[in-house]
């Protein structure tokens, strides 16, 4: 919200003495007027002197308040002889009158107004300063009670509390409810092709709020001049009023009813009209479908609930007869999926059924049969079935392997309170794709010509490399932290944490050179063969005294890449076994373990901060700066709020998880599956285990009733509160490692995660979080081996 400087007034303040002396009168005379009348004490500031006679020299007795009720009894000179309080003495008449000030100000007429802020909320602080403590804060259309206003602050009252506000930011009306009362039509967009632009103001040239698509309905709330201000989608803008109707063109739109008809397989329904656009739904021959319109060579249809487009030439006005698996020829067909991955070969036709083996990319197989998105194959003497979308025709073609891109984490360095602008190009004039605020941890792949380009909170574009430091300072900017540090020792060596971690298999998904034994291969060719029987091990080495990376299947084809003497006298053959997850080498789970190589560093250094301290965060702000753009996570910041205040959970690590869980709020588990006719949401990856993680996380969310996101959210964070939070496992590193489980059992036991490298993935998005943050108390937890 743009900064509002509003100018600052000192008032003088006048000492206790130069009171005591305005308070002064002369002495009294000897000549009195007897009187008996009942007045107040009326005073602009302090107290007032009841003295022991009528002197400005005389002692005095007591100090009455403004308000209090005296009796008097004579007055003479300027002076009342009064009783007061049980007592008697002398006070200056001029600071009495006949009424209570006090009732008087009580009574005080007071106005009722309203909160008038352009966006955002409007601060009720402790005195009429802009440097005053906040008190709370007020949204846009909330009733004050206004008791008083002077230079430029009203003394206000609202939900119960009592402080100061801007009076530029009232107003005698409610703007929420003149909102709400502006009379609105309703229209639709009536485009001949493409969609309508809504623009931020009524001019070609303002910049582009949102695409309506044609037939979208419109909330009309004024036209002036060609342009039509709207509401639609949850967005307010303007469009061209040329383009609205008063009838939805899209609903008198005639439909026809076809069906799909396929050789074999299923037909993809696809987001848009296009092959390369993603896949809807998969449907089998004989589905029935409502085409809405047809256009070079695609038809928009929906089915089964969803709407998308298909080829045309795959749809026939008469349902087919749906053809038997013994009526589909045998034929040769490739395994075809990403580069690393695998493809599990099942006993029976669903995504539940045991694995027999996984098959590598390119390996060739002979189609039996195909039915239901399903296709049974020979492979390797076997037989099984296999999802039918990952096998081809052509044999896909093994990639150049290219080096890895080599990344170095440095910081942005800008002011507080300024922000450095990530660009889409390496030009300031390249559109700005983000900001990043003072000391926020950026990946940088290259550096070029004065600019660097970086990944930070999951965006990826240019920045200026004077703006980018190697070091950070030593916890991200806020001009109110603390950070306390404590150390807890466990009865265990470093070393034997190790062993205990290398026999529940650690697992990395870093690549190692890896060894076969000869006897383990039967080999084709100088670069392939394929493992000849079961139990066979891949090793980190050429000899059995190195780890074991994995295990490999009778039949599994390998790549050979070169040969060499063993320790042990055979010979062994350097392999690619295409695995994206491997068993860690000790040297590298020795490394993850160590707390000495994070502690003192400023990013590492948060996989220890304790996890059972929620952080008070400003929800429109980790909106705007974390959750925008992150799919079914966007818009979430109240939600993961609320989810660490219920179970004691601190927000900004729930908020990180859950993006990387979700893969950035995308995820098919995450933005919902079906189960049992309901659509289900998992936002922490919990229940979904490695070979069934969809199937497996989308029961578990069923049986939690987690039924919409905002369950998911606040259910998770139960769920971590529950299972680690709350048996002591309170940091990323006691979540990962246990260590003081391990301690108390001799084995590696309830960890969170296999990947020896999880909490140090976890740290950099928690740490700039925390850099979004002007004020935090955070508890630093650090584990010493004996």
């Amino acid at each position: 919200m743009r900064k509002i400087v509003i100018p600052v007034f000192c008032f003088a303040v006048m000492s206790t003495i130069a009171i005591e002396a305005q308070l002064s009168a002369a002495p009294v005379s000897a000549a009195q007027v007897t009187i008996e009348k009942t007045q107040y004490v009326n005073v602009s500031s302090g107290t007032l002197n009841m003295r022991k006679s009528g002197s400005s020299t005389a002692s005095v007795v007591a100090k009455l308040t403004k308000g209090t009720k005296v009796s008097v009894s004579s007055e003479s000179k300027g002076w009342a002889k009064i009783t007061a309080n049980g007592k008697t003495g002398y006070v200056s008449s001029q600071y009495l009158s006949s009424k209570n000030p006090v009732k008087a100000t009580a009574a005080a007429k007071t106005t009722t107004k309203y909160v008038n802020t352009s966006s955002g909320t409007l601060n009720m602080r402790k005195s009429g300063s802009p440097s005053a403590a906040v008190v709370t804060k007020l949204a846009k259309g909330t009733k004050v009670s206004v008791s008083s206003e002077s230079k430029g602050w009203a003394k206000v009252t609202a939900n119960g509390k009592t402080g100061y506000v801007s009076s530029q930011y009232l107003s005698t009306t409610n703007p929420v409810k003149a909102t709400v009362a502006a009379k609105t039509t309703t229209k639709y967009v009536n485009t001949s092709s493409g969609t309508l632009n809504m623009r931020k103001s009524g001019s070609a040239t303002a910049s582009v709020v949102a695409k309506l698509a044609k037939g979208t309905k419109v909330s009309v709330s004024s036209e002036s001049k060609g342009w039509a201000k709207i509401t639609a989608n949850g967005k307010t803008g303007y469009v061209s009023s040329q383009y609205l109707s008063t009838k939805n063109p899209v609903a008198v739109v005639k439909t026809t009813t076809k069906y799909v008809n396929v050789s074999s397989g299923t037909l993809a329904m696809r987001k848009s009209a296009s092959t390369s656009a993603a896949v809807l739904a998969k449907l089998a021959k004989g589905t029935k479908v409502t085409v809405s319109s047809e256009s070079k060579g695609w038809a928009k249809i929906t089915a089964n609930g969803k709407t998308g487009y298909v080829s045309s030439q795959y749809l026939s006005t008469t349902k087919p007869v749906a053809a038997t698996p013994s009526e589909v020829k045998p034929v040769i067909k490739y395994v075809n999926v990403s580069v690393g991955s695998s493809l599990n070969l099942r006993k029976q036709p669903s995504d539940s059924a045991a694995v027999i083996l996984k098959l590598t990319r390119g390996a060739e197989t002979t189609v039996i049969s195909e039915s239901g998105g399903w296709t049974k194959i020979k492979v390797y003497g076997g037989e099984g079935y296999v999802n039918s979308s990952f096998l081809s025709a052509d044999k896909p073609k093994t990639p150049i392997s290219e080096p890895e891109e080599t990344t170095i984490i440095k910081f942005v360095k800008v002011s507080d309170g300024s922000s450095l602008n990530m660009r889409s190009e390496a030009s300031t004039s390249g559109s700005v794709v983000t900001q990043l605020v003072n000391n926020t941890a950026v990946t940088v792949y290259s550096e070029e010509n004065g600019w660097a380009r970086v990944t930070a909170n999951g965006k990826t574009g240019y920045v200026s490399s004077d703006f980018l430091a190697d070091t950070a300072a030593e916890t991200p900017s806020g001009s109110n932290k603390t950070i306390d540090k404590i150390v807890t020792p466990y009865n265990l060596s470093l070393n034997k944490m190790v062993d205990f971690q290398m026999a529940a298999d650690a697992q990395t998904d870093k690549s190692y050179q890896t060894y076969i034994r000869e006897d383990a291969l039967t080999v084709i060719s100088s670069t392939k063969g394929t493992v000849d029987g079961i139990g066979w091990r891949v090793r980190g080495g050429a000899g059995p005294e190195n780890w074991v990376i994995a295990t490999v299947n009778d039949h599994q084809e390998l790549t050979i890449l070169s040969k060499k003497m063993g320790s042990d006298g055979y010979n062994w053959y350097e392999v690619n076994i295409n695995k994206s997850w491997v068993n860690a080498s000790p040297d590298d789970v020795k490394y993850n373990l160590n707390p000495d190589n994070f502690a003192n560093d400023s990013v590492n250094m948060f996989q220890f901060v304790k996890l059972s301290q929620p952080t008070n965060l400003n929800a429109s702000e980790v909106n705007e700066r974390i959750l925008a753009g992150k799919g079914i996570l966007a818009n979430q910041a109240a939600t993961f709020i609320t989810a660490g205040e219920t179970y004691g959970v601190n927000e900004i690590y729930l908020i990180s998880h859950a993006l990387l869980e979700t893969g950035k709020g995308t995820s098919p588990l995450a933005t919902g599956v079906e189960v049992n006719g309901k659509t289900v949401y998992n936002m922490y990856g919990i229940g979904a285990y490695d070979g069934t993680a969809l199937t497996s996380g989308a029961q578990y969310a069923y049986n939690a009733g987690w039924f919409t996101p905002e369950a998911a959210i606040i259910g998770g964070a139960k769920f971590i509160a529950n299972g680690y939070i709350s048996a002591g496992q309170d940091t990323l590193y006691k979540m990962r490692w246990n260590p003081a489980g391990a301690a108390k059992y001799g084995y590696a036991t309830h960890q969170y995660a296999t990947d020896i490298g999880w909490a140090a993935k976890q740290v950099k998005q928690i740490y700039n979080l925390y850099s979004l943050l002007d004020s935090y108390h955070l508890t630093v937890e650090i584990p010493a081996y004996k």
